[in-house]
């Protein structure tokens, strides 16, 4: 039985400027585990895109896609996919305001077609814009997010998919989109069931708009020193930033490492 389950956001929390593990932070990870006690990456980030984090960190349970794919020691839990009519309205929505959608699962992605705005997205995270052909790969494959390359329908998407769908603003340039009522708290929910971790206190680091339902859930919530300042009242504990050892402070404040 684990000591404690401890939840980690990627980008600009668990990740450093250049969305890399810095060599402390992967240390961390193997101390956690040397004191029996389980790192779980929780990321609106899909798995085909972080296997150089779980390489570094050597962490094999990964709460993806905002909730809607969970692995535990390497072997799907739980997972939310969306329906090709889904896919298929919203895409035919954005392109309405002539934006592009992207589908994604654990395995890779496909955009329905690429503009300079969705270029300038992928860019902002270090990411390459995924090959266009959305709907043959909707059609042939689940799909467990999507997202929207958008900079300021936000509620023209809540208001008309708001039965259907969350809505994540995690960058200026785009919005995650998951199953309705899904959330990195009910992916850590589903964990918890699935692979019997009941009765375990549980610690959570995050810093964006996705986490504050992670933070709000766990015993224990670690904002981020560079946090977006809404989140920050979330958490038990603001530690320093990502940038500055941010991940390895708040491990120490709670005795974690």
């Amino acid at each position: 039985m684990y000591k404690a389950l401890t939840f980690f956001d990627l980008d600009n929390t668990l990740l450093n400027a250049q969305t890399q593990v810095d060599p402390e932070v992967a240390d961390a990870m193997h101390q956690l585990m040397s004191n029996n006690i389980l790192p779980v990456i929780s990321t609106g980030r899909n798995l085909f895109e972080i296997p150089h984090v779980m390489e570094a960190t050597g962490i094999s349970t990964v709460v993806s896609a905002n909730g809607d794919f969970v692995v535990y020691e390497g072997k799907p839990v739980y997972e939310a996919t969306f329906s090709n009519q889904q896919a298929k309205e919203l895409a035919e929505y954005a392109k309405t305001f002539e934006e592009s959608i992207v589908v994604l699962n654990d395995k890779g992605a496909r955009i329905n077609f690429n503009t300079e705005f969705a270029q300038g997205a992928y860019d902002s995270v270090n990411s390459t814009v995924p090959p266009v052909g959305a709907e043959e790969f909707w059609l042939a494959n689940p799909v467990y997010m999507m997202l929207v390359m958008t900079k300021g329908h936000d509620e023209d998407y809540r208001d008309k998919f708001d039965d259907q769908f969350t809505f994540y603003r995690n960058t200026p340039s785009s919005m995650d989109i998951v199953i309705k009522g899904n959330s990195k708290s009910h992916g850590i929910q589903e964990l918890i069931k699935n692979a019997g971790l009941e009765d375990i206190p549980t610690y959570a680091f995050g810093d964006g708009n996705n986490d504050i339902p992670m933070l709000d859930f766990v015993d224990h919530a670690v904002a981020m020193g560079n946090a977006l300042d809404h989140v920050k009242p979330y958490a038990e504990f603001v530690t320093t930033a990502n940038t500055d050892h941010g991940i390895v402070n708040g491990l120490k404040h709670f005795d974690l490492i």
